[in-house]
Formats: structure tokens, sequence, C-alpha cells
């Protein structure tokens, strides 16, 4: 018989309406056997108490419902943000304010480089901060003119590259005739890459062959690491190539007795058909483990907005540059969708402006008359611009949002001055929208494009402060309790994973966030100075301390 151990603490803040707080929790095995106080959960008979919690307070494991395992990956490379970072061992690297910083680094990377052909790797570039000053190949060159170079943005969706690297990927010639390759006055690219299908020739000399999209076995246990620092047991990767080695790694390294993560990744729908995707989906379902969950499909409808490259409706970007990049044309999501719905086969679109949003919306609405489906709860990721008519449209179609609430501080102030203009930033990321219109809600760090650290997000959503500590959308608040909920259950529900995880209650996985401070006492302004002690996962205990 599987031994019972009992966990007190100063306080459970369990998500589960039935019992809100709770004193003590039972686990056997992977699972959570009830909680309550001591006097009730002895009723189960032989137990162990464990006091280790004792002045710990206890929530359900945080749910990211969108991330990608590649910020696992990329700390083996340059880190270019603007803003400070720590890595997975909490390491806090400083930001670089401008592009001198951003070239000095690089350049103090590249003189360590013992082989001279290996290409350099930056992430995280940001130059919406450097008065969206045009990085180009010139400026790489500097850093060296014979090594491959490239620095992926912190927006994921835009990449610039040196010379070499343009010679690399057979770019380096006039006539280049793409939307996402602009040219300069000379006619040859100028060394910015815009969009995943501009991005990719490339990427495989500079060092992104695999962390584009995909982690490596190092990356994924480092993401590992920043789960357990950020009280996180279950995560998203959402858009993974899920070729057969990346999943024999996944599976091998998850496998791992002591891999402190659940991961959800999702098939990124690019370069196949929507048919042979979907049948790749159904097939990798069945591989699927406890803590490896495959049977999702993730579709990008468009880009960013800070870069530029989605998708606006009128009047477009405050700033008047043109119209962004459709990633994937509306009859091959609607395939996509009509076949995912047959096949019982969940699908996350990336939408960022409220053109993609309108055209997710007009595309899913006949695909769903076509397909009937009661519990689809296919989910519009970012969503950053919708309006409250277009979550009226998802509610009546079923659908779920993910909100992008770390936008108001790391890009708040430029949306308002430079991409949108203000009555549109004001609406960004419309949580309380959301909640009144009846949308099943969650918000997220997208990390890497933002650290992982769903109570940062929760007070993100809570407080809708920018950078700058100026309130953006002060009608778009959400309360502590309700973003609580959205990176617990809410984070779950979207992923058809309420059943298992996303509070603390009798049957569900025993995942647990230990915290130091009571985050429905700390006050929604300091939600983001919740002290993480670490995680228990599937009952196993995991200590940030000890990683």
């Amino acid at each position: 018989m599987t031994k019972t151990t009992i966990y007190s603490a100063r306080k459970i803040i369990t998500m589960n309406p039935n019992r809100p707080v709770a004193s003590h929790v039972a686990v056997q095995g992977d699972r959570i056997l009830g909680a309550g106080d001591l006097a009730e959960l002895a009723i189960w008979g032989d137990y162990t108490l464990d006091e280790r919690f004792a002045d710990k307070v206890l929530m359900p494991g945080l749910v990211e419902g969108h991330a990608h395992a590649m910020e696992g990956t990329l700390w083996s490379n340059v880190y270019c943000g603007y803003f400070d970072r720590a890595d997975p061992d909490g390491k806090v690297w400083a930001g670089s304010t401008t592009i001198d910083t951003v070239l000095e680094r690089l350049k103090e990377a590249e003189v360590k480089m013992e082989d001279p052909d290996a290409p350099l790797s930056g992430w995280s570039l940001d130059p919406i901060y450097m008065d969206n000053v045009r990085v180009t190949r010139a400026d790489l060159d500097k850093v060296s003119t014979s090594r491959p170079i490239g620095v992926l943005h912190a927006s994921g969706h835009v990449m610039n590259v040196n010379t070499k690297a343009l010679e690399l990927g057979g770019y380096l010639k006039k006539g280049m005739n793409h939307p996402g390759i602009p040219l300069g006055s000379d006619g040859l690219p100028t060394g910015e890459l815009f969009s995943p299908e501009a991005m990719t020739p490339v990427a495989v000399h500079v060092g992104f062959d695999r962390s584009l999209t995909d982690s490596d076995e190092k990356g994924l246990r480092n993401f590992g690491k920043l789960c357990v620092r950020t009280g996180v047991t279950t995560i998203t990767d959402l858009a993974a190539r899920l070729g057969p080695d990346g999943v024999d790694a996944m599976l091998r390294v998850t496998g791992e007795p002591n891999y402190p993560a659940r991961i959800v990744p999702l098939q990124f729908f690019m370069g196949a058909t929507a048919k042979e995707t979907v049948e790749k989906v159904v097939g990798l379902k069945k591989r699927a483990t406890d803590r490896l969950r495959l049977g999702r499909i993730k579709a990008v409808a468009d880009g960013s907005i800070q870069g530029f490259s989605a998708r606006m409706r009128w009047p477009g970007y405050h700033n008047g540059a043109p119209n962004g990049l459709w990633y994937t044309a509306p009859e091959q999501l609607a395939e996509l969708y009509r076949l995912a719905l047959a096949a019982g086969v969940q699908v996350h679109t990336h939408t960022n402006g409220d053109e993609a949003t309108e055209m997710v919306l007009d595309t899913l609405e006949p695909a769903l008359m076509e397909v009937p489906s009661r519990d689809h709860r296919f989910t519009l990721q970012h969503c950053q611009l919708a309006d409250a008519a277009q979550f009226r449209r998802m509610n009546k179609l079923g659908m779920c949002v993910n909100l992008f609430a770390n936008h108001h501080f790391y890009w708040g102030d430029e949306h308002y001055r430079l991409t949108v203009g203000p009555e549109r930033a004001l609406r960004m990321n419309a949580c309380r929208t959301a909640l009144d219109t009846g949308v099943p809600m969650s918000v997220h760090s997208d990390a890497p494009i933002t650290p992982l650290g769903p109570l940062f997000t929760a007070w993100c959503a809570v407080n809708r402060l920018t950078a700058s500590g100026r309130t953006q959308g002060e009608h778009e608040k959400i309360t502590v309790s309700e973003a609580l909920y959205a990176v617990t259950i809410g984070a779950a529900y979207t992923l058809h994973m309420d059943n298992e995880v996303g509070s603390i209650e009798v049957g569900k996985k025993a995942d647990f966030a230990v915290l130091e401070d009571d985050p429905t006492e700390i006050g929604g302004e300091n939600l983001k100075d919740v002290r993480v002690w670490g995680t228990v996962q599937g009952g196993r205990i995991f200590a940030a301390a000890d990683l």
C-alpha cells in the first residue's frame, strides 16, 4: 500500500471553492489524498507527518500556459536584452541599453571563442528601447566579418545577422523579393529578417538550428531549473517542431527521476500540410507520458506588435508603419481547424494584431458549423488588441484566451507612444473584459520573450504598470484572487488539464508552489515580490536553493 504523507503549512491556498484554505495536505505517491486540517486527514489511516513546510505557504503548482523550452537553451548564447535578467543558476545579467553595449557584449564573447568558424549567437535584442534604431549587417560586421553572427529579437519574430550569415544562407544577392527581407540602398538585404519563414534558412548558420523553436537536452534541464525557481510545475513549450530526435530527447530528459516539471509541447504548424500535422499529432499523443503531454497544435496567424509584423485593423500602426505579415493564410487555418476538430485535437493560435484575431474568428466559426464540438477550448494566444466585440464572439464560439499581461510592463510605454497609440494601448491584454464577457482566461510570460514567472505576470495583470511606473488601462485591472486563478486553474483549463492540476484537492496531482510569503496578504502592489522556496511536483520535493 502506498504510504501517506501529510504536510503541514502556515497556510494552504487551494483554489478549490469548496475549501479555499487549509492547514494540511495529504499525499499518496504523486496524488493528493485530501486537504483540510490534520484531524480530518487522519481519518484516512496511518500517515507520516512532515512539517518541513510549517512556516511556508503552499498553493497549487503554477501553470505557465505560454512559454518555450528554448528559454533554457538560449542561456548558452549571449544575452543582449534591455532589462536585467536572472539565468537558470540564479545569476543576474545586466541589461544592455544601447546598441553599442550590445556590440561590446558580443565582442567580449567573440574573442573568447576558440573555433574561428563557429557561429556567435545572441538573443533578446530590443531596438524599440533604443529609439527603434534599425540594426544592420554593418553593425554586426563590427564584431566579426569572418564568423556568422545572429541575434534574435526579444519578440522572437525578428533576427539580425551579419554579412557572413547572409552569405551562408544564400541571401547575399540582389533581387531578393520577400516582405520579411528588407533591402538596403545597395539592393542587398540589410540583415534584418522578419518571420520564421525568412529567418529559418539563415538560422541554421548562426546557431539557431534547434533553439529557434526547440531545446536541446541541456536546455531542457535548465528549463526545469527555471520552473523550480518560479514555482511552476506544469509548463508549455508552445511551438515545438517535435521531430523524432527532439521527441526522443524530451521523453528521455522528462523521464529522468528528478526532472521537476511537466512539459506540454505543442506541434508548430509550419512546413507541413494541415492533414500531415493533425495525423502526426494524433500519433504523438500515443507516446505521451505524465511529464510530457503530447497531442496539441500551435498555429501562428501574424507577428509581433513591437516588431511591426502584427496584422492591424484600420487605422493601422500609430507611427504609420506598414501593416504586418500573415504567417498562415486563412484557407490553411480553415483546413487545420476542420481536421483538428474532427480528430479531437486542440489548437492554440497566436494572434497579436486585431486583424489577425478577426481572421481567426472568421475562420473558426464556419469550421465549427461544419464540425461541431461542445468543448474544444481552442485558445487565442496573446490576442493583445482584441476589443469587446471580439471577446463576445470568442464567448459564443467556446474559445479561451491567454493574454500577454507582461506586455504592460515591458512594452506598454512604447505601445502608447509608438505602435498603437493611447486608446488601443489602454485596452491591450484586456483581462477584465475577457472575464466580464465570460471568456475563460489565463495570462502568460511567453518566456523567453519575457522572463518566466507567473507571480510577476499576475502582478502585471493586477497593476497594469509600465516600466516607467505609469498605470495603463485602469479599467482592465483584475483582482489578486482573479490573477492567482489565471495562473493556476485558469491556465490548466486552456490546456484541458483542469481535472488534473491547478488546484489542491482530492485526486489531483500533488503539485505545489512552496512560497515564503502569502500572495493573498502581501498586497497586489507587492505580488511580484513573493519569494519562491521551490516546488513539489508529482509528490517530489525540489528546493530552489539545491539547484
